[in-house]
């Protein structure tokens, strides 16, 4: 009970004084004193390390493009700043595809491309009849065959899975399914940071001038903080919000600001811009997304291991500046209570040969 007297006074003096407070607990921590869910609610609220502090942002048009400047101070209070310019393609060209998913006019554009896909390659015998119901498309096989039909049904089940696919593809967009079990439509984080690499080159030599790529710990944190002191917008319902509210990392840029998939989509791809062979994963809470790399971690930090690879894991989202290795309270307590999905970003076999 003392203990918990202690950190009743706590919240009380910090609740009077209108003040953050700086206190490092771990999950164990409420593990150990079972804590009550009023408590430790509480106390993730007001556990905060050093919060971030964007020193100035500016963009400038330039020849071809926009240099954009940056000053901030990382988690151990140092000044930072970088310097860059990025072209008018990579800003305006690259995602002009992405856009907010809508299911009525994915099933109709879906229904069209099986349509054209059958009037090329038709299945002799038997006749094909489509139907629109709501926000959903009927394919009907009708003949005197019954094999036939039943082929057909086969070929047109593959063919929706195909043409289904590909423009989930084509649009940014995968099947997702979280911790609980619920299916919906997400952003295709992967392919977007993937595709968002080749615009990013241009800041490895510069942040390289301030961290050594042989240590990959202060290149990933330098990039953390860069990354968590980018202003932040609150993540809508990832399987609900049907991509709105998400910026690419070039648009993240651009705004200077953006959610946590946003900010954890530029990450990765810096990440994969500096190091084109780590492998990473990208780690889905409810309401809240980090990442992970595969890195010796230090006593202390916090590791999972996914599909045989281990990760140490990383917060890019601010606005508490926390180094490789540290979650913010709520995301470890759903690390440690298996509430995540883990997304494997490993390098591709074209980027490798490329390299």
């Amino acid at each position: 009970m003392k203990i918990k007297k202690v950190i009743i006074t706590l919240l009380t003096s910090v609740l009077a004084s209108n003040n953050y407070v700086s206190i490092d607990l771990p999950y164990a921590f409420f593990k150990k004193h079972h804590l009550p869910l009023t408590i430790m609610t509480l106390l993730l609220v007001f556990m905060t390390k050093a919060q971030a502090q964007q020193l100035s942002f500016s963009k400038t048009q330039v020849d071809q493009g926009y240099n954009f400047q940056y000053q901030w101070l990382d988690h151990t209070k140092t000044k930072q700043a970088i310097s860059f310019t990025l072209n008018q393609d990579g800003l305006f060209e690259r995602f002009r595809n992405f856009r907010t998913y809508q299911d009525s006019y994915a099933q109709k554009t879906i229904l069209k491309r099986i349509k054209k896909k059958m009037q090329q390659s038709p299945i002799q015998g038997v006749q094909i009849f489509y139907r629109q119901q709501q926000n959903r498309f009927v394919i009907e096989a009708k003949g005197s065959d019954r094999d036939k039909v039943a082929k057909a049904y086969q070929t047109l089940a593959r063919l929706e899975n195909e043409v289904r696919q590909q423009y989930l593809e084509d649009t940014y967009y995968q099947t997702f399914t979280n911790h609980e079990q619920i299916n919906g439509i997400k952003v295709d984080h992967v392919s977007i940071a993937n595709n968002s690499v080749i615009d990013l080159k241009p800041l490895k030599p510069l942040i390289l001038d301030h961290v050594s790529i042989k240590n990959i710990r202060k290149v990933t944190n330098y990039v953390l903080g860069f990354v968590q002191n980018i202003p932040y917008n609150t993540l809508d319902s990832r399987l609900t919000s049907s991509g709105a509210g998400f910026n690419p990392p070039l648009q993240l840029l651009w705004e200077n600001q953006g959610d946590c998939d946003s900010k954890m989509t530029l990450t990765a791809a810096l990440l994969r811009a500096l190091m084109p062979r780590i492998d990473m994963a990208l780690i889905y809470i409810d309401g809240h997304a980090f990442i992970g790399i595969n890195i010796e971690g230090e006593a202390g930090e916090v590791t999972i291991t996914h599909n045989k690879v281990k990760y140490l894991l990383a917060e890019p989202t601010g606005p508490a500046l926390l180094p490789l290795g540290t979650l913010a309270p709520e995301s470890e307590l759903a690390i440690n209570q298996g509430h995540y999905i883990a997304q494997d970003y490993h390098v591709a076999l074209a980027e490798q040969k490329a390299e």
